[in-house]
């Protein structure tokens, strides 16, 4: 497979650089190379945050993701979708929380912008608004193809504590089943609105 640039953007406290290291460590025990690189303004919760994943097959030896060379985007920030989309290639994908992301009509006309709501999946599915970090780990990989999805669960687990495995589990595979209307219920190469559940109070 070719090198792949993937970047997920959010603010401090949402769990954007757990997502990509996994990404990375996850390739590495696939047998090929990942590396993470993180840029955030502020290390308080709030701040725009940035994480790029590189995979690829041979070794890496540039680290950093030029303008226009990220393959695939993940942003629940508007703050940090403003700053960081131009590094997405044209035609490149875009997913966004349609609840605190808006993009613009240029936007869809530039990329394949994808609207997944992953915080209301969180709060009212998964029940813990944690896990948003796990689901937007699973909707990239279906998406981007970059791994296989036994391996990159198994090193997710492995960064969170026990007894929380069944809950990240389930957000996960949330994650997946989200992103695999992506291919039923969307046209290709244009953008796309997936709405939650309807999910009853108890």
């Amino acid at each position: 497979m070719a090198r792949q640039l993937l970047r997920f953007t959010g603010v401090g406290g949402q769990g954007v650089l757990l997502a990509g290291e996994i990404f990375a460590v996850a390739k590495i025990k696939s047998g090929g190379y990942g590396l993470k690189t993180a840029t955030y303004t502020s290390q308080v919760r709030g701040g725009p945050t940035v994480v790029d994943i590189t995979l690829d097959e041979e070794e890496i030896f540039y680290p950093y993701a030029n303008d226009g060379d990220v393959d695939f985007m993940l942003s629940v920030a508007q703050v940090s979708y403003d700053s960081f989309k131009k590094g997405v290639k044209v035609g490149g994908t875009i997913v966004i929380e349609p609840n605190l992301v808006h993009s613009t009509p240029e936007d869809r006309e530039k990329w394949n912008i994808i609207e997944i709501p992953i915080i209301t999946i969180a709060k009212e599915e998964v029940g813990n608004v944690i896990t948003q970090s796990v689901i937007a780990l699973a909707i990239a990989n279906k998406l981007t193809g970059a791994l296989d999805k036994d391996i990159l669960e198994e090193v997710m687990l492995s960064k969170v504590p026990q007894k929380v495995h069944e809950i990240n589990k389930k957000a996960y595979d949330l994650g997946y089943e989200y992103a695999s209307k992506v291919f039923t219920d969307c046209k290709v190469d244009e953008s796309c609105h997936i709405d939650a559940k309807e999910v009853e109070e108890k």
